[in-house]
């Protein structure tokens, strides 16, 4: 009996430790499931939007910021502010260096009309987070509501260095702040690198100020080509076709400098079904219309345009088309050659041309084009420019039929366009 014992209080401290340690494991095993159970709670509170449960999340585990972020976001959803807010609070007093929550608690404070608590609220985020774009462009914004441009612009500016997706609202926020003023714009977007002057020439164009776009694109220095299209479609769109035929003609050797000419009359140089500046456009109206460069029949140069017709395609869509740029109240003359083989349709083809510009009046039109075989045919026709006028869209296509479907079969083949000024 006496060796029992003794043996029993040599093994008492291994015991006492053993269980101390399991109580200590039972413990945390208890926290743990608590926190996680807290979290599934939590999660389903944030899909339901249900307070309820967003509320015994907190209760089990009161000391988890998450909890309390969650159920912030219910009571937002339910638009309790206030309470949100006070939830935000307690979140950031368990997790203070937590800047995107100090963040929410900016906009919140921001939403409640508490300028100070958010700017306060808007400053530890920044801090917390000096390099990262979204604190100070929240931030920016909000001193720009109250009417802080100095200092917004500055957050506004640096998180567009770091983030250049910011980089057009940027623009947009000053244009408007300085209700169009260039200068005042340019000062508050601080518009000097590169890439900030192709953003803001893109805007200008937008807005219409096609020359002041063009001077801006012309400081930004080398661009690549897609830059360049880019500007030149906005251009294009606001109808500022000079401006965009200055963008357009720094990448074509036969450009003509803005003289009154068709660009690649001929069909000598490559088709391209991309082009929307002032070469030839090509359109893909239909699987039953082929455009193709031919060698084999021309009527000047190498080669000419081939033009197949398959069957059902539609009368009102473009063949082609060319913007070409004009004077204003001036008589011109479109010339070209066309030759056709075994045309069969109630809508034969012709040429069209309209103001590129406005409601895109029709100016005139050509002859159809011969519906039996024909070797080359020069054809021509007259218009007059509108006083507005400074670009026109030259325009192959079908006449309307008087039937629908309108199939057309056969083929034609076109060169030899250009233009010329009338007195």
């Amino acid at each position: 009996m006496q060796n029992y014992l003794h043996h029993l209080s040599k093994r008492a401290p291994r015991l006492v430790v053993l269980a101390a340690l399991a109580l200590v494991f039972v413990f945390v095993f208890w926290i743990a499931a608590k926190v996680g159970f807290s979290r599934l709670l939590g999660r389903y509170a944030s899909i339901t939007g249900n307070l309820e449960i967003a509320g015994r999340a907190v209760s089990l585990s009161p000391s988890d910021p998450e909890s309390h972020r969650i159920k912030a976001a219910v009571l937002y959803r339910l638009k309790q502010l206030p309470q949100a807010a006070a939830e935000l609070e307690l979140a950031l007093s368990l997790r203070p260096r937590d800047d995107a929550l100090w963040l929410q608690l900016a906009t919140l404070r921001d939403q409640l009309e508490d300028a100070s608590g958010a700017l306060l609220a808007f400053n530890e985020s920044v801090r917390l987070a000096p390099f990262y774009a979204l604190p100070r462009w929240q931030r920016g914004n909000f001193l720009l509501r109250q009417g802080r441009f100095g200092e917004a612009f500055a957050d506004l500016r640096n998180a567009a260095d770091s983030n250049p997706e910011y980089i057009p609202t940027l623009i947009d926020l000053a244009w408007g702040i300085s209700k169009g003023d260039l200068q005042l714009a340019e000062a508050y977007a601080q518009i000097t690198t590169s890439q900030v002057r192709v953003a803001y020439a893109e805007f200008l164009a937008r807005q219409g100020k096609g020359r002041e776009a063009v001077e801006q694109f012309a400081l930004a220095g080398a661009v690549s080509d897609q830059k360049r299209n880019d500007l030149m479609r906005h251009l294009i769109s606001a109808n500022a076709f000079k401006e965009a035929f200055h963008i357009w003609g720094k990448n074509k050797t036969a450009a003509s400098g803005g003289v009154t000419a068709i660009y690649d009359g001929g069909f000598e140089g490559p088709l391209s079904f991309d082009e929307f500046g002032f070469g030839w456009r090509l359109f893909r109206g239909s699987p039953s219309v082929k455009l193709a460069a031919d060698s084999s029949l021309r009527e000047s140069g190498s080669k000419s345009l081939l033009v197949e017709f398959l069957g059902d395609s539609n009368p009102e869509t473009p063949l082609l088309s060319q913007v070409i740029l004009v004077k204003s109240s001036t008589r011109y003359r479109i010339n070209f050659a066309a030759r056709t083989q075994e045309i069969v349709t109630g809508g034969l083809p012709l040429a069209v041309v309209s103001d590129s510009a406005g409601s895109r009046n029709r100016l005139a039109e050509s002859p159809a084009l011969a519906q039996k075989s024909t070797d080359w045919q020069v054809m021509s026709f007259d218009f007059k420019t509108e006083p507005q006028t400074d670009a026109i869209t030259l325009t192959v296509q079908r006449k309307n039929c008087t039937t629908s479907p309108c199939p057309i079969f056969g083929s034609i083949w076109l060169d030899s366009f250009s233009i010329e000024e009338l007195l």
